[in-house]
């Protein structure tokens, strides 16, 4: 078992790139391969989660050339190019992945099976399966989780789609889902989700129209090839964001190239509400908005939530717990039941390492109730068990900053599908953080 051992660290300063967006290469890879033609990644995250994606497109007949761990060249075998794997798709710990393999696999003429590893497959994928049933497609899963049995298709209709879940991955399966279908399909979200795949397929050539909530795309003949550009993913800036707040050095912390999609960024909103100071610098538009973020050390206090910006800070809320565990008085996350069916049961894991560290919290069916601590008031140490998630382990090794004490946080090997090198990007700029075997 990996383990981090993080000490107390006074101050962090300095710049720091964080890694190419998950989210984003997980999908240039998708439509890169049922494109028309060649296309060009760069910035791509080579993470065990992304790798997952490449090599099951590998195993569908796209060539890819990896010129280097963050450049990458899609050969393209146009909409109804893929072949059959001839064996299960393994999609490792990548939650994304399969979910957006089963809408592109749905409308393939051969038979599929998705699996994982033991965490993913606990994970609910109905969700994506009743829409696409809805639309034709022969979607199996064993009592609601994976392994995901896809029969071949004779052929997807357009549905109008409404979904009882804020969710970005089932939004974009369906929309691949219906790349091959024989009429528009429109998915209605309940609140703003993220919008990747909507920009993405856009700078395909796929026309979208797209209203507030609503989105109804129209099946191409076609996917034009394309250069995509990853900027830095949000999720893993957010804990060089909370590490700025908690501990910067005058002068600030530098986070550079960071992808501000507005559907990603409702942890600023909600730090800043808390009184973070966060300066957005250098900031350029292309096909997604990118910027770079200095962070100053920013007395915080308690909030509560907006329901609105839950759903845009879902991955990010485990790091604000922190960050809530820090502020001057009470802060309370209500709608977050998203969490409970996460790579963990978040609200559960990120209450026992709370506890473990003496913060005074009170767990609720959907969130959390967070009593903070008066500013510069330090945490015990303690021994975390981070529950094979990659989100959980990061958040404590950023508590670390407020600790009294060293933390040594279990079960860290998973930080390598979202973020490789996060120890040594973390020591860069101050944080005394080691991995290290148990």
């Amino acid at each position: 078992m990996r383990n981090f051992e993080a000490r107390p660290a006074a101050r962090v300063s300095g710049a720091v790139s964080v890694p190419g967006d998950k989210s984003i290469s997980h999908r240039s890879l998708m439509l890169s391969g049922i494109a028309q033609g060649m296309s060009e990644v760069s910035g791509f995250l080579a993470s065990e989660d992304c790798l997952a994606t490449m090599a099951a497109m590998r195993a569908l007949g796209v060539r890819i050339e990896q010129r280097s761990p963050t450049h990458v060249m899609i050969h393209g075998v146009g909409l109804r190019g893929l072949r059959g794997a001839g064996r299960a798709l393994d999609m490792g710990n990548a939650g994304t992945a399969m979910r957006l393999f089963t809408g592109l696999l749905s409308a393939q003429a051969f038979d599929s099976q998705l699996i994982g590893d033991a965490s993913l497959m606990k994970r609910p994928m109905e969700r994506v399966a009743k829409p696409l049933r809805e639309m034709g497609a022969d979607v199996r899963t064993h009592e609601g989780t994976p392994p995901v049995d896809i029969g071949g298709c004779r052929g997807l209709h357009g549905i109008d789609y409404r979904m009882p879940v804020a969710s970005a991955q089932v939004k974009s399966a369906i929309l691949l889902a219906a790349l091959f279908a024989d009429s528009a399909t429109t998915v209605v979200a309940p609140a703003v989700t993220r919008d990747h795949s909507e920009r993405m397929l856009a700078s395909c050539g796929v026309r979208l129209d797209i209203e507030g909530l609503r989105v109804t795309l129209h099946p191409p003949q076609q996917l034009a090839s394309s250069r995509i550009e990853v900027p830095g993913d949000f999720s893993s800036a957010a804990f060089f964001i909370v590490a700025g707040l908690l501990g910067a050095s005058a002068g600030g912390l530098l986070i550079e190239n960071v992808g501000l999609n507005p559907t990603r960024t409702g942890l600023l909103d909600i730090l800043r509400s808390m009184g973070a100071q966060i300066d957005i610098v250098n900031p350029r538009e292309g096909a997604e908005p990118v910027a770079d973020l200095r962070v100053h050390a920013s007395p915080l206090r308690g909030v509560r939530v907006p329901a609105d910006l839950v759903p845009l800070a879902i991955d990010e809320l485990p790091v604000l717990f922190i960050a809530a565990a820090c502020a001057a008085g009470e802060t309370v996350v209500t709608g977050a039941e998203e969490l409970r069916v996460k790579e963990s049961d978040r609200i559960a894991a990120m209450s026992a390492g709370l506890a473990a560290l003496g913060v005074a919290h009170t767990v609720l069916p959907d969130g959390m109730r967070i009593e903070g601590r008066a500013e510069g008031a330090a945490f015990g140490g303690g021994d975390i068990d981070s529950h094979g998630d990659h989100r959980i382990a990061m958040s404590f090794a950023v508590a670390s900053l407020r600790a009294s004490k060293p933390l040594v946080v279990r079960d860290v090997a998973n930080v390598a599908t979202s973020f490789p090198g996060f120890v040594d990007l973390a020591r860069s700029v101050g944080l005394d953080v080691r991995e290290s075997g148990s």
